[in-house]
This record gives C-alpha cells, sequence and structure tokens, in this order.
C-alpha cells in the first residue's frame, strides 16, 4: 500500500521560502518514506495516525522545504522486516527517498536501518522501542526519537520495585524487542534489590496467552511483567482478568503502555497502571494544542509514536531549510547542533550516538472517577529528566560515541 502525495505551498510560506529556492535538493524533491504496520499489533499505536501526523508536519510547513516539494510515500510493512526492506529498497532505487520515519516494530527498522546505513540515507524511528538501535545498531543518519527501553525500565520497573514489586516474571514478546525490553528492565529489577523469578516468551503476534499466564501465576512472582506492546498488551492484560490474576495478589506491569490501550482496555481495568511515556496530549498549551488538531484529523488523541513522527519530521525539516540541502551529512550535523525544544520534546538533543534524549514522564492510570472525559487518562507522576532516562554515554555500545 503506498500513497504519493506533492503538496503546495501557501503563500506566507512560499514566500518566505523563495530565498532558498535554488537550493542543493536532490532530484527537486525532498521525499519522505514512511513504513508502519496499518492493520496489525501496533496499528492503533503507529498506522494510520502516524501517517496523520506526518501529513500535518507536511501541511505546516506549507508543502515545501527549501523552495522544493515535500513527498510522502507510506507503505504497510505488515510487521515483517522482509516486506519493509523490500519496499524501502525500491524507495531508494527508483523514488530516490531521502529519509526513512516511524518505522515501527523492531526487527523492520533493523533491517530498513541497515539498508540506510548502505546507501547512506536517514533513518527517523519513532515507534521501535529497542535500545539497539542507538547502540550496538547505530550508524551516522541514524536517529531514534520517542522512547527506548532503557527509558522504560528506569521508568516503569524502576517505580514498581520501589513501591514494593520485588520478584519478578517476565512474558515477553518472542523476538529482539521483547528480549531488549526484558533485558533492560531485570537490570533494573536486580540494581534495586528486587530478583527475577524467570521468564516465558510468546509468539508475535499472540492470540491465546492462557499457557503463559498459567506459567506466570505459578511462578509465585509479586510482578508479572509485560514486555511486549499493543495488541498483545492488552490481550494479556484482559486474559489476566479472566485468570483473576490480579485478584490473587499479583500485579501487572505492563512496560510498554501506549494511551491507546489505555482507550481499548478502559479506565475500569487499566486504572492504577504504572507506565512510563514520552509524550501526553493534556500536559500544557502546547500538547493540547497540537494534539486537538490532530484528533480532528483522526478522531483519536495521539499516542507518543505519532506525536513522535511529527516532531522529528518538523526538526529535519528545520535542518534542510538552514542547510538548503538534503545530503545525510550535512542534514545531520545541522539536526544535532540545533536543540530540540517543541510541543512534544522537552531540553531535547540528539547526541552522537543517534538518541535523541528528552525529558520523560512517569504516569499512573486514573480512576474512572478521577476522568474528566474521553482520553482524560494520566495522572504525571514525576518527570524523568533526559539525562536520568536514556543509556548513558559512558554504557554506549555505539561505535560512533568516543571514549
Amino acid at each position: 500500500m503506498r500513497f504519493l502525495k506533492t503538496l503546495a505551498c501557501g503563500a506566507a510560506a512560499c514566500a518566505m521560502m523563495a530565498g532558498t529556492a535554488n537550493a542543493e535538493i536532490s532530484d527537486n524533491a525532498v521525499k519522505i518514506g514512511l513504513l508502519t504496520d496499518m492493520t496489525g499489533t501496533y496499528s492503533d499505536i503507529a498506522g494510520p495516525g502516524a501517517i496523520a501526523a506526518a501529513q500535518m508536519a507536511i501541511d505546516d510547513v506549507g508543502g515545501k522545504v527549501a523552495g522544493k516539494p515535500v513527498v510522502l510515500l507510506t507503505a504497510d510493512h505488515q510487521n515483517k522486516p522482509d516486506i519493509a526492506s523490500n519496499k524501502a529498497r525500491e524507495w531508494i532505487d527508483v523514488e530516490k527517498v531521502d529519509v526513512f520515519a516511524e518505522l515501527v516494530t523492531t526487527s523492520v527498522a533493523l533491517a530498513v536501518n541497515a539498508i540506510a546505513k548502505q546507501a547512506n540515507k536517514i533513518s527517523l524511528v519513532s515507534g521501535t522501542a529497542s535500545s539497539r538501535i542507538t547502540n550496538q545498531d547505530c550508524f551516522p543518519g541514524g536517529v531514534h526519537w520517542t522512547y527506548d527501553t532503557y527509558a522504560m525500565a528506569v521508568g516503569t520497573g524502576k517505580a514498581v520495585v520501589a513501591e514494593g514489586g520485588k520478584s519478578w516474571f517476565f512474558l515477553t514478546a518472542d523476538y529482539a524487542f521483547g528480549q531488549n525490553l526484558q533485558d533492560d528492565v531485570a537490570k533494573v529489577v536486580k540494581a534495586n534489590g528486587g530478583e527475577v523469578k524467570g521468564a516465558v516468551k510468546h509468539p508475535f503476534p499472540a492470540q491465546d496467552f492462557s499457557s503463559f499466564l498459567l506459567q506466570a501465576q505459578g511462578s509465585g512472582a509479586q510482578v508479572i511483567g509485560l514486555a511486549n506492546a499493543g495488541a498483545d498488551t492488552t490481550n494479556a492484560i484482559k486474559s489476566a482478568a479472566e485468570f483473576g490474576i490480579t485478584q490473587g495478589g499479583q500485579k501487572l506491569a505492563g512496560l510498554l503502555v501506549f494511551l491507546s490501550d489505555i482507550h481499548s482496555l478502559g479506565l475500569q481495568n487499566a486504572q492504577g497502571l504504572m507506565l512510563t511515556t514520552g509524550f501526553y496530549w493534556d500536559m500544557d498549551e502546547k500538547t493540547r494544542e497540537w494534539s486537538k488538531r490532530f484528533q480532528a484529523k483522526t478522531g483519536k488523541m495521539p499516542t507518543m509514536v505519532q506525536a513522535g513522527v511529527y516532531s522529528s519530521l518538523m526538526h529535519y525539516f528545520k535542518a534542510v531549510e538552514a542547510t538548503g540541502s538534503d545530503d545525510t551529512a550535512t542534514v545531520m550535523k545541522k539536526m544535532k547542533e540545533t536543540k530540540v525544544e517543541d510541543f512534544f520534546a522537552r531540553n531535547g538533543r540528539i547526541r552522537e550516538d543517534g538518541r535523541m534524549v528528552h525529558d520523560m514522564y512517569l504516569a499512573q492510570v486514573k480512576k474512572p472517577a478521577e476522568s474528566k472525559g474521553p482520553w482524560d487518562y494520566y495522572k504525571i507522576v514525576r518527570t524523568i529528566p533526559a539525562e536520568e532516562a536514556f543509556t548513558p554515554l559512558a554504557e554506549s555500545q555505539c561505535p560512533m560515541v568516543k571514549k
């Protein structure tokens, strides 16, 4: 599935950009290739909403950057790295794409990033969680924007242990993301005096969680850590309720939970859940203004992934505009020199490993009586400062980091 759209700029935007009309833009267009999950497990957290966010960014620059039209291509990768790889190669060879965007699903992001590295292109990852993206798999054009497994661990994992959840059993999606999330949270649990009693891997995606939950229940662990995301997380939580697991005294820790998941579960089922997020629509006037525009376009409030797609593309557009070029090295240099401070990010900057560090937030899901209406789901418990939220450079495995 692919949509190709070129937007004309408004008069004001054209006037602003007239001075860069002769910029060094390859193929006379700035081309974005957005790969996402349109109908599967991660379609609610990314999917059509990610495309809508990208289109909003294009509209907000008037359809042109550095005097050249912005072209958006989109495709459904179906959470399959081979499909994503084939489309990425086609877009590079035929469409001359300059930058990849979104890339939910770790296996997809790793596959596309390998192609982007070989072709010297930029990749703006928003949906994928794995901390591998800016560790052993970092590359000069790679940027990891929204969140990662390390941030989830130091947020949710640490908070649950502090509340007395000392013994853990993990229910883990059986691919790179799930294992990375389990590993990162297990380190935090142990470092804070907790223990890991075991883990079980489930297929991705999974429909029936009964056998896995029975193993988790039988472990006697105080906390069952859900090292999965999207529909897998919501299905696991619903199944756990059916098995009476929480009624039996065990706690569920959703290690990667999105606003769309809470909407699907309902506050009655999700109340009290602790989670870590990089963005919440109702934090201040800036977040509300952008989110209400998004809602008018999609009928939903944005997840952090969807907000991150917009933010990452706007930062990219600003760098192209400032340099008058879509050359990867030139644009990346400008992006790393420029602070990220917008409706999405506070205290944001792109480090040498490609990690965009910014403040993260520990949140708790409201009780039904506390909610003022649809989408009013979170209480922000704590701001996690940017430097605390992500892997310290001293611990980085990225070869681009000088030590």
